[in-house]
């Protein structure tokens, strides 16, 4: 009986253990992001599965062109309703969007670049007419499917005290794993 209750107990511990470190990691490491919607098509699809890296920002500011997940959304008064955009805009720099391109105007390109974004199928078209002052904590995002995509041309800013972390890895559909990379621009 006593060999019993202590395997038993045994097992009881090894769960508690494991709840917590999955606890541990979810909350403060990787977490899991299920995309719902098209707003960032061809490149994420409704439906696929995605862990999201939560430490990577803590250490160093998102990068452009890196897909991120967010909490926060002006007419979402909810934190645990995620969005999935790409950085498109950093903080202290001026997006322009207009005549389908986007243009970015910083400290090291005062005149302004038109923003080369190979991520996007040839042709795709940025709508919309909007010029964004970016503050320090602020960044512009949009979503891949730029014709319908609700995003920072239509709420705005984004502040860094929003992003959740860095999409890293697609699971699922398993044909499509990817492990995802800022994209490099010229």
């Amino acid at each position: 009986m006593r060999s019993f209750l202590s395997s038993i107990l045994e097992i009881v511990e090894i769960a508690a253990i494991a709840i917590a470190a999955v606890f541990l990691i979810r909350s403060t490491i990787i977490q899991p992001f299920l995309v719902s919607g098209s707003s960032m098509s061809p490149n994420f699809a409704d439906g696929d599965y995605l862990l999201v890296d939560q430490l990577t920002y803590r250490f160093r500011q998102p990068e452009r062109g890196e897909v991120a997940v967010f909490h926060f959304h002006p007419t979402v008064n909810d934190e645990s309703t995620y969005f999935i955009k790409r950085i498109v805009g950093l903080p202290g720099e001026e997006v322009k969007v207009k005549n389908g391109e986007i243009t970015i105007i910083n400290a090291s390109h005062p005149e302004g670049f038109v923003l080369g974004e190979k991520y996007l199928p040839p042709g795709t078209d940025t709508s919309g007419n909007t010029d964004t002052v970016l503050g320090t904590n602020e960044y512009f995002v949009l979503g891949d499917n730029r014709s319908y995509s609700f995003d920072s041309r239509s709420w705005g800013k984004l502040e860094d005290k929003d992003i959740v972390g860095l999409v890293r890895l697609r699971l699922w559909p398993p044909k499509d794993a990817t492990v995802f990379a800022a994209p490099q621009f010229n």
